[in-house]
């Protein structure tokens, strides 16, 4: 188990200067993700050093957005205002978290401009509209190689802000959060809203805190 990705919601008029602007911060570019057809979503990408990535990502006016939880949350956290909506761990074995939360993954696909196809499995998302503070889990069908990650910018995440309770977080990945991210630390803050609340990025020009 560890950190596969940071998700940022906002609206379909607003992903492109939000690529632009984070992409700039960062010193990296974003490229095309494709749609999600299931979801009802699309994104755009940033690979990352430490086999992750930034996803960008908007919901489209498409009916599957409204009743896919994945395009539920994305509508939700742009209609709040956009912004980081989860973090997102890997595991090798989907059908582990589907034991412990007593539900099966959704199948996820997505086909990148260039036509080549990714598939994965994901579980969690429902938690995560209900308690953003936790993450959501995936477990890649795709070849390692086609992973978002590569490609990566020299940009890697060194720390992650989350509003919320660390031991509720614990339990729900049934490890520690120290383990499962693989060296990322965690800084736990206080505010009104639990929640992925900013990411810090060792970058090439230094750290660059993003919220």
């Amino acid at each position: 188990m560890r950190l596969d990705h940071v998700s940022y919601a906002c609206t379909t008029a607003e992903i492109a200067d939000v690529i632009q602007r984070i992409g700039s911060d960062l010193g990296g570019v974003f490229v095309d993700g494709g749609r999600h057809p299931s979801f009802g979503t699309r994104n755009f990408v940033l690979p990352l050093t430490g086999g992750c990535y930034i996803e960008v990502v908007s919901a489209l006016d498409h009916p599957a957005a409204e009743k896919a939880p994945f395009g539920r949350a994305v509508a939700r956290r742009a209609q709040d205002g956009g912004g980081w909506m989860s973090w997102v761990v890997s595991v090798d074995d989907v059908s582990v978290v589907e034991s412990r939360l007593g539900r099966e993954a959704q199948q996820g696909r997505r086909v990148r401009p260039d036509g080549h196809e990714l598939a994965w499995k994901q579980i969690g998302v429902l938690d995560v509209i209900e308690d953003p503070e936790l993450p959501f889990f995936v477990e890649w069908v795709s070849p390692e190689s086609d992973h978002p990650s590569r490609g990566a910018s020299g940009v890697s995440i060194a720390t992650m802000e989350i509003c919320g309770d660390p031991a509720a977080v614990s339990r729900y990945l049934d490890s520690t959060s120290e383990v499962s991210l693989d060296g990322v630390s965690v800084e736990w803050v206080e505010g009104d809203e639990p929640g992925l609340v900013a990411v810090c990025f060792s970058t090439p020009r230094g750290n660059v805190r993003i919220d």
